[in-house]
């Protein structure tokens, strides 16, 4: 309880329940308040810097307004109008397959709702993106208790280092402790360029030899995780062309080995260059067949005019996309909002 004000001598101690006496807080509680204020800030000051959508995908909304300025330049819907959204998504990269299902649901909304205007065409289009990308859950998967394994998988070039490095932040900075695994044994560089991350976000790297066994570093990395009570591992994995074979074989291996105990894996997230367009849905098929991906990070969609990927790794495989890069910084891979990121194609 609070820390009172002393009573004259002869007078009652004051009633800390009256309303009219002031009790001065004990500090703990003072010191809790400032804490709490201090993270709210932090988090408020972090909020405010996170780069958006809109401001990062000038080359996706500029490649679709043209199309979507068409369609609104018309005073009816007609065949054109479909084309030029045909076009569109096709060439933002939804691909032929999941923009055909997207159009022939959305011309049965048309019909069904009577729709004859443009703007309410291209505002039920926008809901129906929404709709479509809203579905699966977007937040990354973690279980208190044993240490929690994050494998990171994609070919070489993606960007797979670096994320694991900004992944490593934004843990941190949410009050988890990280173990880095330098997994991608074959590579000589992928060790170095995670120790040079290590530094600046504040985590331990296990590496093994140069050409050594992937699976025994990042067993050794769940082992250093169990024994320092540390929440996550964040394994980086070899990259070498998904048409390899055996890349696929050692992927396996190094998710079984991650598995035992007291290893749980709880996200496998595939790391996809937004630039390789239709590309990245091969990847993330045979990737998923492989490890069984549970999310994608998309890299690079600030510089990419190639968004639509996102819907068609979405509506084909199941999978949602739960971090993108919109830019080079540590600050800037971000949680996927799919309502931002229709709002940041739609806008204009």
């Amino acid at each position: 309880s609070g820390v009172g004000i002393a009573p004259r001598p002869g007078e009652a101690p004051p009633d800390e329940h009256d309303p009219d006496v002031a009790v001065e807080p004990d500090r703990q509680t003072v010191a809790e308040i400032e804490e709490a204020l201090a993270t709210a800030v932090e988090e408020e000051q972090r909020e405010a810097l996170r780069p958006r959508f809109r401001d990062r995908m000038a080359k996706a909304r500029g490649l679709l307004s043209g199309y979507f300025g068409s369609v609104l330049s018309r005073s009816n819907i007609d065949e054109a109008t479909w084309e030029d959204l045909e076009e569109a998504l096709i060439r933002a990269d939804v691909g032929v397959l999941t923009t055909t299902t997207v159009l022939d649901d959305l011309r049965a909304e048309v019909a069904r709702k009577g729709i004859t205007e443009p703007e309410v065409l291209l505002a039920q289009l926008k809901g129906d993106l929404k709709a479509r990308l809203t579905t699966g859950d977007h937040e990354l998967s973690y279980s208190p208790g044993a240490p929690n394994v994050w494998l990171f998988v994609g070919v070489n070039g993606v960007g797979k280092t670096t994320t694991i490095a900004k992944v490593a932040r934004i843990q941190e900075a949410d009050g988890r402790s990280v173990v880095l695994a330098a997994g991608d044994t074959f590579r000589a560089a992928a060790a170095e360029q995670l120790m040079a991350w290590s530094d600046r976000v504040d985590a331990e790297v296990v590496r093994g030899a140069e050409g050594g066994d992937p699976s025994s570093v990042i067993f050794d990395a769940v082992q250093r995780a169990a024994a320092r009570g540390t929440d996550l591992v964040l394994a980086d994995t070899a990259g070498r062309l998904h048409t390899k074979v055996n890349l696929m074989e050692e992927l396996r291996k190094v998710r079984r080995v991650a598995e035992r105990p007291p290893g749980r894996v709880t996200e496998v997230l595939l790391v996809l260059d937004a630039t390789t367009g239709q590309n990245g849905l091969t990847q993330a098929a045979q990737f998923t067949e492989a490890v069984e991906v549970t999310g994608v990070v998309l890299t690079k969609l600030d510089g990419s005019a190639k968004g639509g990927i996102v819907l068609a790794i979405q509506s084909e495989l199941g999978i949602p996309v739960k971090l993108v890069g919109l830019g080079e910084t540590i600050d800037d891979l971000v949680a996927f909002d799919p309502e931002e990121f229709v709002e940041a194609l739609f806008s204009s």
